[in-house]
């Protein structure tokens, strides 16, 4: 079967996870564009990282995995991105430490990056958005088409009800968990009560192609634009190590499956599926490609 090589470009962070014992390569775009390319797509970072250890620790990493740099930009004035995480009895905490080299993304250089791709899909997300950066993501979203997909991860204390809103307005397709989708109906002051009721304000509020809802071990839901909603209950995840990752790798499958045409509830069951193995390795990549095997034969070679 001959691959289709599908164009991706996420823009945002890429930075390091401190975890007590040990450092981990991280940030959303980073997850997400690394399954991407384990998966046959070819995903174009936009990003920007200090010229320093562990910016170069994630340039090797992103060249040992083929995927391309030409949108990574250094920066000889702002350090890469770290966050420190702290285990706690509630989960793990996040310490995103401020004014990192992400936060400077250029844009003239972010629109001239998206213009050579011209993908079929931009990722973003808001942890990126905290700062400068901000006014790249609008360089880049005028720049190009294709669908755009908005990945909340609301961290405080880089929570902005101004920069949340228009994200929602540039965006097609919108992922969120349940406890997030709670605090966007309150910063957004959404007339609605109920979970569905505020997920159908919203749809309708930004014209929104869909939405998708992850509820830890409740399932997940999606939302089209015509209000027909589509929900899966999950089974229980056996040998969980740690969930770091786990909404990321959720997010890179359901793309693949927007990329692929897979029908929503069969792109949410492997999503899922997908998600569960990685919450039973240590952190958010695979330290081998073979992981990717059986889902690639099962998904991708014998469609």
């Amino acid at each position: 079967m001959t691959a289709i090589r599908h164009l991706v470009l996420l823009f945002g962070e890429i930075l390091i996870d401190r975890f007590p014992d040990q450092e981990v390569l991280g940030g959303a775009p980073f997850n997400v564009a690394m399954h991407l390319g384990a998966f046959g797509c070819v995903p174009v970072l936009v990003t920007r990282i200090g010229q320093d250890n562990a910016g170069s620790r994630l340039l090797q990493a992103l060249e040992r995995s083929g995927l391309p740099i030409h949108g990574v930009q250094l920066d000889s004035m702002h350090p890469t991105g770290v966050v420190e995480v702290r285990l706690t009895a509630e989960g793990h905490r996040f310490d995103i430490l401020p004014d990192r080299a992400y936060d400077h993304i250029h844009p003239r250089l972010s629109r001239m990056t998206a213009l050579a791709v011209n993908p079929e899909l931009v990722y973003f997300g808001t942890l990126a958005q905290r700062a400068h950066s901000h006014r790249a993501l609008r360089h880049t979203l005028r720049a190009v088409g294709g669908q755009r997909f908005f990945d909340v991860n609301l961290r405080d204390p880089w929570v902005s009800a101004e920069r949340l809103h228009w994200s929602l307005q540039h965006a097609d397709i919108v992922k969120a968990n349940d406890t997030e989708l709670e605090r966007i109906a309150g910063l957004l002051d959404l007339d609605a009560t109920s979970a569905e009721e505020q997920a159908r304000a919203l749809v309708l509020r930004y014209q929104l192609h869909g939405l998708l809802i992850t509820c830890g071990a409740a399932g997940v839901w999606w939302l089209d634009s015509t209000g027909q909603q589509t929900s899966m209950a999950t089974d229980a995840i056996a040998g969980i190590r740690d969930t770091v990752g786990a909404g990321d790798a959720f997010s890179a499958v359901f793309i693949l499956g927007m990329l692929y045409g897979w029908a929503v509830p069969v792109a949410l069951q492997r999503a899922h599926h997908f998600a569960g193995a990685i919450c039973r390795i240590r952190g958010a990549i695979p330290e081998h490609n073979d992981f990717y095997k059986p889902f690639l034969e099962e998904w991708l070679e014998h469609r």
